[in-house]
C-alpha cells in the first residue's frame, strides 16, 4: 500500500520519508477523545491490539483494509486519520493536494474531501484494476448513508449477503451499517466515486 501526501507518492514500508509518526499520533488522539481503550478499539474494530498498538507508535504499517477498519471501529473515516483537521469556511484541495491510498491487489483510493471539524463526511474517488477484489468493509454505525456512482468500468458491490453490479453512469444509495465489498469483475479499470456520511457520535446511535 502506498500513501500519497502532498503529492509526493511513498511506499507504505517502515521508511522514515512516511511520516508513520503523525498517523499513529492522530489514531492514538482520536482513541482517547471517545475513551477507548487499546483493547476496546481491538473489539470494536476486528484490529488485534498488538496491532493497534504498533500503528499507534508509527512501527507498523497498516493495509488500506485494516485502517479502514480501524477507523469504522472509532466511528470515523479513513481521511480523518491521514489528515488533521481544516477549520476553514472554504477548502481548495488540488488534485497533487490530496491523500491517495493505494492497495498492491490493483486498486487505490483518492480522499476529495477535507477533514472538518465536527464533521464525519468523506468523499472519495476510488479505481480498482480488472478482475481485482478490494475486499469486504464492516459496517459503520447505524445512520450512516453511503452514495456510490460509477464513473468507467463494471462494479461488483456486495451488500451483506445481496450482490449488486453496477456499469458506467449507474448509481446507487445504501445505508451503511452492513458489510460491503467491492469487487471488478471486468476487463478494465473501473472508477466509482463514493460519499459516506457518518451520525454523529454523540446522536444517540451507537457504533
Amino acid at each position: 500500500m502506498e500513501f500519497r501526501y502532498g503529492g509526493a507518492v511513498q511506499s507504505i514500508t517502515p521508511d522514515p520519508g512516511l511520516d508513520m509518526a503523525a498517523l499513529g499520533g492522530r489514531l492514538r488522539a482520536e482513541r482517547r477523545q471517545r475513551g477507548l481503550t487499546l483493547q476496546q478499539l481491538a473489539a470494536a474494530s476486528g484490529v488485534s491490539r498488538s496491532m493497534l498498538s504498533e500503528v499507534e507508535r508509527g512501527s507498523r504499517v497498516p493495509t488500506v483494509l485494516v485502517l479502514d477498519r480501524i477507523a469504522t471501529g472509532l466511528g470515523t473515516s479513513i481521511a480523518r486519520l491521514l489528515r488533521a483537521e481544516l477549520p476553514a469556511r472554504r477548502v481548495v484541495l488540488r488534485h497533487d493536494e490530496q491523500d491517495v491510498a493505494r492497495d498492491p491487489s490493483g486498486w487505490e483510493r483518492r480522499v476529495l474531501s477535507p477533514v472538518l471539524p465536527g464533521v464525519e463526511f468523506e468523499f472519495m474517488r476510488t479505481t480498482i484494476g480488472a478482475g481485482v477484489d478490494a475486499g469486504v468493509f464492516l459496517p459503520h454505525r447505524p445512520g450512516s448513508r453511503e452514495y456510490l456512482a460509477v464513473e468507467a468500468g463494471v462494479l461488483r458491490l456486495s451488500l451483506d449477503d445481496e450482490q449488486v453490479e453496477l456499469r458506467q453512469g449507474d448509481s446507487i444509495f445504501y445505508l451503511g451499517d452492513c458489510h460491503h465489498g467491492f469487487a471488478n469483475p471486468g476487463t478494465e479499470a473501473c472508477v466509482y466515486y463514493l460519499a459516506m456520511d457518518l451520525p454523529d457520535a454523540h446522536d444517540g446511535h451507537s457504533g
